[in-house]
């Protein structure tokens, strides 16, 4: 199978080429990524445990999907494709903000993304895709601000730099 291609962009978001994710994430490049955050009408979030078997961050806790937009591929629509693809579900997206982040890893990779933060609501339970999730839960925003400052170490890189900068941002309620 033909490894993925990440959209590698400039500080404004500007497609400068593609390049095999693997090699993106090597040469620490900066390149488009998404990350979702689905809440339910409680006004919770539902979070992703990354399987185990991940390249990086495997086991840690995260916002409801992640990943990066294929060429030619809206930020809504990739959104959508990996929500069913890791979750099992589908629903309405709206983008909110977007960032540039860049967290090295122990492995000797190095994520290096401008981040579009999309937010959807959803309230059944997912169907999780088992190669990519290894669980999930619902947990109010409060105790995740808790949490992440109690046992930073169980939470991806990104989830934690979106909370402590955007919180305001993804900390919405239906209207």
């Amino acid at each position: 199978m033909k490894e993925e291609q990440v959209i590698l962009v400039d500080e404004n978001d500007n497609k400068i080429g593609l390049m095999p994710k693997m090699e993106a994430h090597e040469k620490a490049l900066l390149h488009r990524a998404f990350s979702v955050f689905v809440f339910n009408d409680k006004n919770e979030l539902m979070l992703q445990q990354r399987a185990l078997h991940k390249y990086h961050s495997p086991g840690l806790w995260t916002n409801t999907c992640c990943s990066h937009q294929r060429d030619g591929e809206s930020n809504l629509e990739a959104g959508k494709r990996r929500l069913e693809e890791e979750m099992g579900f589908v629903t309405e997206l709206e983008e909110t903000i977007s960032f540039i982040y860049k967290a090295p890893f122990d492995n000797g990779l190095t994520e290096h993304e401008y981040d579009h933060i999309m937010i959807g609501y959803y309230n059944d339970e997912p169907n999780i895709n088992e190669d990519e999730v290894a669980d999930w839960k619902w947990m109010n925003l409060e105790d995740v601000k808790v949490d992440i400052t109690s046992h930073p170490e169980n939470y991806t890189a990104w989830f934690k730099i979106i909370f402590d900068k955007f919180y305001e941002s993804i900390n919405v309620k239906k209207s």
